[in-house]
């Protein structure tokens, strides 16, 4: 564990309220994994810079055994939080990397990459989540970047309350996570809160902002969020940030970003800013230019 001081909670005076509960929706990617779409394409405007988040979980092998072979990205990032299991990630620009639980993997892909995540287990749970951070226009086409981050890697911190917090991206209460990003200043908090407790965190009131229930219910400024939901907060130049109740023991993950405000144009793996840009995603990779 890289810290774990107890630190108080941060003073929250205007509260964001809950704007919309949000059920995913149960589909499959790659080569049959069973996942929920917890935040889909018809929500990217809403939640930008963040264009998907994916939960996938089962002890089932059948549901993840095969993963995801080689498959091409272009125009954003990759975030993959493994809470149990263990993955391989290897890809074109010659990374690669084991995901194991509580670790890690962000990848930028920038102009172009071809990689593939394949669960190094046959038996057992793996569980965990895959977020989708856009790339502003002008970094769209960047070299490709990645790293792996082990679990005792991720900062950690206790509240006074007893919240234990991961930063994944970010900062909270003054401890800076894994990754920081300039132009989406990405939060991504992992959050565990024991009965009874509460966890208050400052964010700008023009950032969008969602939370993301895997265990237990939550409450926030009164409305219940309850387990394998995404509550959407409401932006309002009023707050200050956000403060989460736990009448019981509860997991969540905490998301949120400043806007790109510039247009969102996906064609499956590829996410640009104009068709032609699109268009031109695709050729590459019918002839083998994504590449890094």
């Amino acid at each position: 564990m890289k810290t774990n001081p107890v630190l108080p909670n941060e003073q929250i005076s205007q509260p964001r309220q809950v704007e919309q509960v949000v059920a995913g929706k149960a589909t499959s990617d790659g080569a049959g994994v069973k996942l929920t779409r917890v935040l889909t394409q018809p929500l990217q405007r809403r939640l930008d810079p963040f264009l998907m988040l994916d939960a996938f979980g089962s002890d089932n092998p059948d549901d993840y055994i095969a993963g995801f072979p080689d498959h091409p990205h272009r125009g954003f990032e990759t975030v993959t939080y493994m809470i149990s299991g263990r993955m391989l990630h290897r890809d074109s620009a010659g990374h690669e990397g084991l995901l194991e639980s509580g670790g890690v993997q962000w990848m930028t892909a920038g102009r172009g990459v071809i990689h593939s995540e394949i669960p190094q287990q046959e038996e057992g749970v793996m569980e965990g989540f895959q977020l989708w951070l856009n790339l502003p226009g002008r970094e769209k086409m960047s070299a490709p970047w990645y790293r792996d981050f082990a679990a005792a890697d991720l900062p950690r911190f206790v509240t006074d309350a007893g919240v234990a917090v991961t930063v994944i991206a970010g900062e909270s209460h003054g401890v800076a996570g894994a990754v920081t990003r300039d132009a989406t200043a990405p939060l991504y908090l992992d959050l565990h809160l024991p009965a009874g407790t509460r966890f208050g965190q400052r964010l700008p009131p023009e950032h969008n902002a969602f939370v993301y229930v895997y265990r237990g219910e939550v409450a926030i400024a009164g409305s219940a969020v309850p387990a394998l939901r995404m509550a959407i907060l409401a932006n309002d130049p009023r707050t200050d940030g956000l403060l989460i109740d736990a009448a019981m023991d509860a997991r969540v993950l905490l998301i949120a970003g400043k806007p790109l405000n510039e247009p969102i144009v996906q064609h499956g793996p590829f996410v640009m800013n104009t068709e032609k840009e699109i268009h031109e995603a695709v050729n590459d990779f019918r002839n083998g230019r994504l590449l890094a």
